[in-house]
C-alpha cells in the first residue's frame, strides 16, 4: 500500500517536521551565541547611578540622644575593571547625602534635630561575579564631609543654621565599610548597598553635640557604557 503524504498549505508532513527542526535548532543557536556575547563580566565599563539613601546613625551617644532615619540623594560615576570572569575592582565616586532625624535632652529642655550632611563618598569594592546577572561586592569607603544643615526645635524656638568646614570639631574625613550587590540587565544595573562608618562624627572629642557613627541603605539606578 502506498504511503501518502499530507499536504498542509502545499508543505508535505516530512518537509514541515524538517524545516521544524531547522528553526528550531537555528533558534537555540542564535539564544545561546546571544547569552555567550551578553557576558560582559570580563569587559571594562564606565557608568553613571542615581538614586536615594536611607541613612541613620548608630553607636549614638550624648545628651539622652535619639536617631530616626532619614532620605536623601545619591549620584555619581563608577569603573569596572575585571581581574577576570569571576573577580574585579569597582571604584565609585559619589555625592552622598546622609543625615537623620533626631531628639534628646539638652540642659533639661527638650529638643529635636534635623541634620542633613553632604558627602562624596568613594567606595573602593571587590567585585565578586558568579554569573554575568548578578555582582557581589564589598570593601572599605572613604568619606569626605563637604557641608552640613541643621534644622533644631530647641522648647519652643526653631532655628536653621548651615555649616560648611566652621566647627573645628565635627570630623571631616572618615573611614566605613561597604556591602552590595548589583543585578544587571545588559547596559542596566539596580544596586543595593549597606555602609556602615567606623569612627563618630566627633573630631576632637571636646563638642558637646551628640556623637554618632553614619549608617545608610542605599538604592541607585544605573548605566554602563
Amino acid at each position: 500500500m502506498q504511503t501518502k503524504k499530507i499536504k498542509f498549505l502545499g508543505i508535505t508532513k516530512n518537509n514541515l517536521l524538517f524545516k521544524s527542526t531547522l528553526l528550531f535548532v537555528g533558534i537555540c543557536s542564535t539564544l545561546t551565541s546571544y547569552s555567550q556575547s551578553s557576558d560582559s563580566r570580563e569587559n571594562f565599563s564606565f557608568g553613571i547611578k542615581a538614586g536615594i539613601n536611607r541613612s541613620n546613625v548608630w553607636d549614638e551617644k550624648g545628651q539622652d540622644f535619639r536617631a530616626d532615619p532619614k532620605t536623601g540623594l545619591a549620584a555619581g560615576v563608577f569603573l569596572s575593571l575585571p581581574l577576570g570572569a569571576i573577580i574585579g575592582f569597582q571604584p565609585e565616586l559619589l555625592f552622598s547625602q546622609k543625615g537623620f532625624k533626631g531628639s534628646g535632652t539638652l540642659l533639661g529642655t527638650g529638643y529635636s534635630l534635623t541634620r542633613t550632611s553632604n558627602f562624596i563618598d568613594v567606595p573602593l569594592l571587590l567585585q565578586i561575579k558568579p554569573i554575568k546577572e548578578l555582582t557581589f561586592l564589598v570593601g572599605p569607603q572613604y568619606s569626605y564631609l563637604m557641608s552640613q544643615k541643621d534644622v533644631y526645635t530647641l522648647g519652643s524656638n526653631s532655628y536653621e543654621q548651615s555649616e560648611e568646614f566652621k566647627n573645628e570639631n565635627i570630623r571631616e574625613n572618615i573611614l566605613g565599610f561597604v556591602i552590595g550587590a548589583d543585578i544587571n540587565f545588559q547596559h542596566f544595573l539596580i544596586s543595593g548597598r549597606l555602609a556602615w562608618d567606623f569612627v563618630n562624627n566627633n573630631g576632637d572629642g571636646s563638642t558637646t553635640t551628640p556623637r554618632y557613627k553614619n549608617e545608610l541603605f542605599q538604592i541607585t539606578l544605573g548605566y554602563k557604557i
